[in-house]
């Protein structure tokens, strides 16, 4: 096997990693983002007030992203194990 097909397969293996994780991170973010402005508006120095929030955005987001995050999984999945003849020569 040669050194680009290795970096190449850790490139499309990071950015299925990167598009799978994304949505998820993308609305804790923003949430989290929210309840920081919020608290510093009111001064409210809660450090508990930010888990709840953050944790149902993330399970929202796991709903409505699951058919696509799972679609890209199974498509790298696939491409992977479509490569195995390619690299046993």
């Amino acid at each position: 096997m040669e050194t680009q097909m290795v970096v190449a397969i850790g490139r499309e293996a990071l950015s299925a990693t990167l598009m799978i994780a994304g949505p998820m991170l993308m609305f804790g973010l923003i949430v989290g983002l929210a309840i920081s402005v919020f608290q510093a508006i009111t001064q409210i120095n809660e450090m508990t007030l930010t888990f709840v929030p953050k944790i149902l955005a993330i399970a929202l987001a796991l709903l409505i992203f699951l058919p696509w995050m799972i679609n890209v999984a199974t498509d790298f999945a696939r491409h992977m194990f479509d490569m195995i003849p390619m690299l046993a020569s």
